[in-house]
């Protein structure tokens, strides 16, 4: 990837975003367009004529208690060992916390069999997806890309110029590599692979991937979101992550948000090729936006593992248990190796919403492929408990 040389400054000037929309990051994007889209009393969140759009769901009591299953994040984290070593590493928060991060750094680069200046630190990973696309769409270009997909970095790509080129999953819901490498053109600039998928949880087979990894990076790089992976069967057996070790131009994006149940302490990672990085680097600090206490905790969890796998445990019994109820009540599911699930519903989006919020059960509703889909996040087996008894009441 050539570097680029223009200043940050310069390019928030040139750039189609403005200071304003920098600090509108997708998930705050998501936030302040629920408010207006209440307001506006519209059907959709985004005024898009894209296929795939999202349902404004209903104000709701703040009052009221809610169920909250709507951002896929892990119901029994922080790890307890995670939640000390943050409440110690507060009272060193007078100090910047370079030396941390370099230890953590070491920790992950060990962990991926790489050099410690082949990660980039961040805020979550969603932040770095974000970055990436800064960096490569500013004079335009396309992504190819899965339909459905995550939508961060394809939607701050739109932002700054660049086109989306989407490929529907195939019918099992992998990834259409076939069609995403013959989409591939001199407009290129990257393709992005989530997986497994966002929103649909389906996860695409490994030694495929990488093959078409290997090959496809050799024509423009390719950027594998692996978010949810370690809550797959495989786990990190079907990382990408040896590519990057063997000096593919891949990039691989990992989260604490997940797995390890630090959603709100915002930390993640990409991996990738040195020279990659680096101009990612040149429009941001990696890791100046992580707190100390966070980069103590994301530490302690990586050194101890035993949290992790008994979440993953618990969040796939409780996955089992949901997706054995919608299939035995007639709902068409989505196969999932992540912590949601999602189906169809016989019912409008909106209207759909409007009654499960009624219930306090917090989900999220979706259009694509014409038809409206609920998402669900997998919690607690007694949340899960508490939306099949939603779901029954609604659909009765």
């Amino acid at each position: 990837m050539k570097s680029t040389t223009i200043s940050r400054r310069e390019w928030l000037k040139k750039g189609s975003l403005t200071l304003g929309a920098l600090a509108l990051v997708p998930h705050d994007i998501w936030s302040s367009n629920i408010l207006t889209a209440q307001k506006e009393n519209r059907t959709f969140l985004y005024n898009s004529n894209n296929y795939f759009n999202e349902f404004t769901p209903p104000i709701i009591n703040e009052k009221v208690p809610l169920t909250i299953l709507r951002a896929n994040e892990n119901p029994y984290g922080p790890p307890p060992k995670s939640a000390e070593a943050f409440q110690k590493e507060v009272f060193n928060g007078n100090r910047y916390s370079w030396k941390t991060l370099s230890n953590l750094k070491e920790k992950i680069a060990k962990n991926e069999n790489i050099n410690t200046n082949q990660i980039l630190m961040g805020p979550g990973s969603s932040d770095l997806l974000e970055k990436v696309a800064m960096v490569l769409f500013q004079e335009g270009g396309n992504v190819v890309s899965a339909d459905p997909s995550y939508m961060s970095l394809i939607v701050v790509a739109k932002s700054v110029g660049g086109n989306w080129k989407s490929y529907k999953l195939l019918e099992d819901s992998q990834h259409d590599l076939d069609a995403m490498e013959a989409g591939i053109d001199e407009n290129t600039k990257l393709v992005y692979v989530c997986n497994p998928n966002n929103p649909t949880g389906s996860i695409t087979d490994a030694k495929k991937l990488k093959d078409f990894c290997s090959r496809v990076s050799e024509k423009v790089p390719v950027f594998v979101d692996e978010a949810y992976i370690e809550l797959s069967k495989n786990g990190l057996k079907d990382s990408m992550n040896t590519l990057v070790a063997e000096g593919k131009n891949v990039i691989v994006a990992r989260t604490f948000s997940k797995i390890h149940g630090m959603a709100g302490l915002r930390i993640g990672y990409i991996i990738g090729k040195k020279e990659t990085l680096d101009s990612i680097s040149e429009i941001t600090r990696g890791g100046m936006g992580i707190t100390g206490p966070s980069i103590a905790a994301a530490t302690t969890s990586l050194e101890n593992t035993d949290f992790t796998d008994s979440c993953k445990t618990k969040i796939t019994a409780a996955r089992s248990y949901t997706m054995s109820y919608l299939k035995e009540n007639n709902f068409s599911c989505l196969p999932s190796e992540t912590n949601f699930i999602i189906f169809e519903i016989p019912m409008k989006g909106k209207k759909f919403l409007k009654k499960i919020y009624g219930k306090n059960v917090a989900v999220r509703a979706f259009k694509f492929w014409d038809k409206d889909w609920c998402r669900v996040s997998i919690g607690t087996m007694d949340e899960m408990k508490t939306f099949t008894n939603a779901i029954s009441e609604i659909f009765a």
